[in-house]
């Protein structure tokens, strides 16, 4: 090796090459000298220079003909037979004239006059070539095709003549003469030792700087002689000789191959090593010099495809298809060529071999000239390019990638030049699979199992990725770290171009809805993430992205625009380090994006948030990637069991996280915690449910916008939307997303962001041990209204905790699976019962509570109690409040929300009530009127008359059940005998005015009766509008009513209007005028009225209005009716009939009459008595 030169930095090339590059400048040198070459001094045009090289002069023609004396020629003789020596000068006399050779007078030895080449090269060479050795050299040594084949004697010649350049000591000189400039430009190769051969090396070794085209031309014409076969490159022989036979890539021996086939040797040796680093154990390995030999071969050819034999030969069809007007030199075929190789016309040859090409590269960057040039200066900046062996860690093209990639990611500047090889060589590795030995090595199982057939274009990266997900299969975790790997050494999440799969995929959408971001940039992800599950997406570009971003996902570092704004608050809060470094790997996948994200929703008063455009960018990116568990590494990783065991069949947009949080309660401890934290940051940024935004869209610019805008959510869009979530411009995806949200809030109090900040301390103290929402509120609403029934000096609850409380209580009313008792109580009952009825705006309690008396036990009593709690607080009455909204406005404006049904129940009659609130109204009545612990106001007024007259009918009565009315009535019969408290006989007075005009709110009247209306008073109950005609067609039907309850209803309502007129409404319609003229002075109540009229109308001066004295008329005569059928219960009532009777003044007139005569009786009784006594005495 010391003969042919030495190894310099990575591997320089050996003297010999160098001394090939000299020889055919030298032997012209000397040509100039022998006489013929006179006035053509060293810097003459190089192509005369070498034109004739290895001809002329006595010492070149002495040379030529010399076989070589290197080792490894050394031991062809004795191996096989010597082919014939070809006829050249060998000191005759032509070289002895001063270079006459057989090519002519002053002409030189020529080639294509030789008798073993003459007649190729007439045959395969244009005749402009045949005066020019070299230009003839390169015609002959690059054929391939059959018809075209040269003879195996000019195969030896050529072999001979080439190798008789190599050994020139003259190319030296003539090199210092050829590049006299490039020389003192290069400094390094100025300094080179004179005769060595060192000089040459250098210049080759900076031949990307050489910019004297006569020079350029020297170097490179004369390099590519030596690549036309392996055994005229000096060491490259000794280095890979028994690699050559171990893996059986030729002979070395003449004559068993073509001599100008040797660039397949290089080719098989390089197979050989790419395979080596695919395999785990390989059955043969090569040789670390041979390694270093074949990666050094591959580098000096990176700049000219010539001279890779193989890929020249295998490509040479491809390059005139593709690369016609690609000028050769500095890598730019071979660049052309990699941008083709998945074109479908390519050749699989061409393919083959520049896939091996790109192997090498991938394991050491300086294969590549374009990289190696373009980042020289980078890579020494910022240290990534260690003077190490080739196959170093520093050599590989992805530690360069890194490195590089991490110096831009941290804000340094890389230059463009650099910046475009690395994204051509980033979207070469996504491409292609097998450029990746890690890939090969950790997946090939998968592979095959999974993704056969689809190497091209990034297909079987993606279809990993896609397995990964769980789409198709399991991944082994080797196969999914080495694909991690992989996309952080391609970086495509910097330039979506990278992952061609991705760009095909999305073209489209990026045309349409990202066209407002210049191409490349690291928004375009961003931008189809926004538009994922879309109009604007297409299939296949969904499911493109999802790959990539399930891995981004799991690597903060891979979104560049979070690593730029986050970096310096990941470093302070999650202790990061560097882009590159491998410290994370051992953290948690997605870890450091928890810790942002966690610290994102922090309040000023925990401390340490993120700054502001971190907390932006962080809260962005939750946005996107809260659309797919997968997308939550933690998420997918603790709730992998319970995603399958509860939401197999979940597989819909969104419909996973749903899911789980449906069965939150049934979730692993692990994953119910996820859940839970994903879930309370929801409640304070809703914008995280991306999906229900979307839906949502319409309603939040109408009537959200305000809030929407906000960048601090806390809960105030989610409550807007609630509020609106009935509105017309709701649409059904929205109100279902707002409806489950308000569901999953039920399970958890915290899961209320707003309730949960103003009520957290309260519920710490009051309710410690309570996490379900709905036992909070109920917890704390008890604790509210024990303190107001008590009047309380000070709340234990604190103020902004009540008004919060306040909006939880009134938003549960609107849907009954807000209040989970209620609806675990009634689920058979809405089946059976309500089943065609819609949930939300309270349908179903409504359904419910037309049903109330064929419920079950169980959900009528629960039902009861809702009504109960709605009774004591209308507000929290939804169907009232919405159906009556406005009316409330226009009536009750101030009312509070105790009294607001007691206002409307006022404001009924008006002419300008709302008919449909009317409606809702009489239904709240007839309810009130059902139990008296409905009513409030009337339990109220009525606390001690209650107990005192109907003690027997609540002895008997059951908590949680209705009362049928039974109370009222009790309470009316004791109207009528006058002998309520004054509260309370205000409060029956009403209720029995209202029953009077609608039968419905007098139950026992319904509940006795119905079977009469129906067949007595049907025309009268089904009027739109009642007003009592129903009581007063039963009231004149009474003879023939046959059941005894309802008789007794009837009875007791004529006994009731004697009490008072206002409870006759027809009676009271008729003679309104009379009692404005008659009775205008009379206090009403206690029957004053009523007998007012009666004397009025026994009073011959008194004329009655006609209707009014026929009106009273059959009310005298039901009353004599009742009288007769229903008989005093005892003396008070007996004393009550005789009273309100009409022959009232008879009867007192008997009784005073008969109580006199009694009197006298008695006098005389005791008279005779007295006298008796006497005349006893006197005896």
């Amino acid at each position: 090796m010391a003969a042919c030169g030495r190894v310099r930095r990575m591997f320089r090339l050996s003297a010999a090459l160098q001394l090939l590059l000299i020889a055919a400048a030298g032997a012209q040198k000397v040509l100039g000298q022998g006489g013929h070459g006179q006035g053509q001094g060293p810097g003459a045009n190089f192509i005369s220079l070498v034109g004739q090289a290895g001809g002329g002069g006595v010492q070149g023609a002495q040379q030529l003909p010399q076989l070589p004396h290197s080792p490894q020629l050394q031991q062809q003789p004795q191996q096989q037979p010597q082919p014939p020596q070809p006829p050249f000068p060998a000191g005759g006399p032509s070289a002895r004239r001063g270079g006459a050779g057989p090519g002519g007078p002053g002409g030189g030895w020529k080639l294509a006059e030789e008798e073993f080449c003459r007649e190729d090269v007439t045959r395969v060479c244009p005749k402009h070539t045949w005066s020019n050795n070299l230009a003839v050299l390169e015609c002959l040594q690059d054929v391939r095709e059959p018809e075209n084949e040269i003879s195996s004697d000019c195969n030896h010649l050529l072999w001979n003549y080439k190798l008789n350049l190599t050994t020139d000591p003259k190319f030296e000189s003539v090199a210092r003469e050829v590049c006299k400039s490039t020389i003192s430009e290069i400094k390094e190769c100025a300094d080179e030792p004179v005769g060595k051969g060192y000089l040459v090396s250098c210049l080759v070794d900076h031949r990307g700087n050489i910019t004297e085209y006569q020079c350029h031309q020297y170097i490179t014409k004369m390099t590519a002689i030596i690549f036309s076969d392996y055994r005229l490159i000096c060491g490259f022989m000794d280095d890979c000789k028994n690699d050559i036979n171990i893996l059986k890539c030729g002979s070395i021996r003449l004559g068993e191959k073509d001599a100008h086939s040797q660039g397949e040797v290089v080719s098989c040796l390089e197979k050989g090593l790419v395979k080596e680093a695919e395999e785990r154990e390989p059955k043969t390995q090569v040789s670390e010099l041979c390694k270093k030999a074949i990666l050094r071969v591959a580098e000096l050819s990176s700049d000219d495809f010539h001279l890779d034999r193989h890929l020249y030969f295998a490509c040479r069809d491809d390059r005139e298809r593709f690369c016609e007007n690609t000028q050769a030199g500095e890598g730019r075929v071979y660049k052309c060529l990699f941008n083709h190789k998945f074109e479908e016309s390519m050749s699989e040859k061409c393919r083959e071999a520049l896939t091996t090409r790109q192997k090498l590269i991938a394991q050491d960057y300086k294969v590549s000239y374009s990289l190696a040039k373009s980042c020289k200066s980078d890579l020494k900046k910022y240290r990534c390019n260690v003077e190490n062996l080739p196959r170093s860690r520093e050599a590989r093209l992805s530690y360069l990638l890194m490195c590089l990639e991490s110096a831009v990611h941290r804000g340094r500047q890389v230059s463009s030049e650099c910046q475009g090889e690395m994204l051509d060589y980033r979207r070469m590795l996504m491409e292609d699979f097998s450029l990746s030995p890690e890939i090969i090595l950790s997946c090939r199982g998968e592979i095959e199992h999974h993704c056969s057939g689809l190497h091209r274009k990034g297909r079987t990266l993606h279809c990993l990725m896609k397995v990964v997900r769980g789409e198709k299969g399991d991944l082994g975790m080797n196969c999914q770290q080495a694909l991690q790997t992989l996309i952080q050494e391609t970086d495509p999440g910097a330039d979506y171009r990278i992952d061609r799969a991705l760009n095909e995929a999305c073209e489209s959408v990026i045309q349409t809805a990202c066209k407002h971001i210049r191409s490349g940039d690291p928004m375009i992800l961003s931008c189809l993430m926004e538009h994922l599950y879309t109009e604007k997406m297409v299939e296949d570009c969904e499911h493109r992205l999802l790959e990539l971003q399930y891995f981004i996902s799991r690597d903060w570092k891979l979104d560049p625009v979070l690593y730029r704004k986050c970096q310096g608050d990941a470093s302070r809060l999650c202790h990061t380090h560097g882009w590159n470094e491998t410290n994370e790997l051992m953290m948690t996948p997605g870890a450091v994006f928890s810790c942002l994200y966690r610290h994102a929703y922090r309040t000023e008063e925990q401390g340490r948030r993120l700054s502001r455009e971190c907390r932006a960018e962080v809260q962005r990116i939750l946005h996107q990637r809260a659309m797919d568990v997968k997308l939550d590494p933690a998420l997918q990783d603790k709730c992998l069991i319970d995603l399958g065991k509860w939401c197999s069949e979940k597989t819909e947009t969104g419909q996973e996280l749903e899911c789980l949080q449906d069965h939150l309660d049934d979730l692993a401890v692990e994953c119910r915690d996820i859940v839970g934290n994903l879930t309370e940051l929801e409640s304070e940024d809703i914008q995280i449910e991306a999906l229900l935004m979307r839906a949502c869209e319409p309603i939040i610019q109408n009537f959200c916008h305000d809030v929407a805008d906000n960048q601090i959510d806390s809960g105030d869009l989610m409550e807007c939307l609630i509020q609106n979530k009935h509105q017309k411009d709701m649409n059904e995806k929205c109100a279902i997303g707002v409806t489950h949200f308000q569901l999953v809030q039920m399970k958890d109090f915290r899961f209320s962001y707003k309730f949960k900040m103003a009520c957290k301390e309260d519920v710490l103290k009051l309710c410690p041990n309570i996490k379900k929402k709905v036992d909070v509120v109920i917890c704390l609403s008890t604790t509210v209204r024990n303190d107001t029934l008590q009047e309380a000096k000070e709340h234990r609850v604190s103020l902004k905790c009540r008004k919060q409380l306040r909006v939880e209580e009134l938003e549960m009313t609107e849907d009954i699976r807000l209040e989970p008792d209620l609806y675990e109580a009634c689920k058979n009952d809405i089946k059976n019962y309500c089943s065609a009825v819609q949930y939300g705006n309270a349908q179903i309690i409504e359904c419910l509570k037309e049903n109330k008396k064929q419920l079950s036990t169980r959900c009528h009593q629960k039902v009861f109690k809702l009504q109960e709690t709605e009774m004591m607080d209308p507000e929290l009455d939804y169907t009232l409040m919405r159906v009556c909204k406005q009316m409330i406005k226009r009536f009750c404006p101030e009312a509070d929300s105790k009294t607001m049904l007691q206002c409307l129940k006022q404001n009924k009659n008006s002419e300008l009530m709302d008919p449909k609130c009317k409606q809702m109204i009489t239904k709240r009545q007839i309810t009130q009127n059902t139990d008296y612990r409905l009513n409030p106001v009337l339990r109220k007024a009525c606390k001690a008359d209650i107990p005192k007259f109907c003690h027997g009918i609540l002895t008997k009565a059951k908590d949680d059940s209705e009362l049928e009315g039974q109370v009222i009535s009790c309470l009316k019969l004791r109207y009528a005998d006058q002998r309520l408290s004054s509260d309370c006989e205000d409060q029956i007075r009403i209720i029995i005015q209202e029953s009077a005009l609608d039968y419905r709110l007098d139950p026992q009247l319904q509940l006795h009766c119905s079977e009469e209306i129906s067949s007595l008073c049907a025309e009268e109950a089904a009027a739109q509008e009642q007003t009592g005609q129903v009581e007063e067609c039963l009231k004149v039907n009474l003879l023939k009513i046959k059941t005894e309850m309802c008789k007794k209803e009837v009875l007791n309502m004529l006994k009731e209007s004697k009490a008072d007129i206002f409870v006759d409404p027809v009676l009271h319609t008729a003679c309104a005028l009379d009692i404005k003229h008659h009775c205008a002075a009379i206090t009403p109540g206690r029957g004053r009225q009523m007998s007012c009229l009666m004397e009025a109308l026994e009073d011959k001066r008194v004329r009655l209005q006609p209707e009014c004295k026929k009106r009273l008329n059959d009310r005298i005569e039901m009353w004599s009716y009742a009288a007769k059928v229903a008989p005093a219960d005892g003396f008070s009532d007996l004393a009550m009939q005789v009273m309100t009777s009409p022959s009232k003044n008879y009867i007192l007139s008997v009784i005073s009459g008969s109580i006199c005569i009694l009197f006298l009786i008695g006098l005389m009784c005791g008279r005779i008595t007295k006298r008796v006594t006497r005349e006893l005495k006197d005896r």
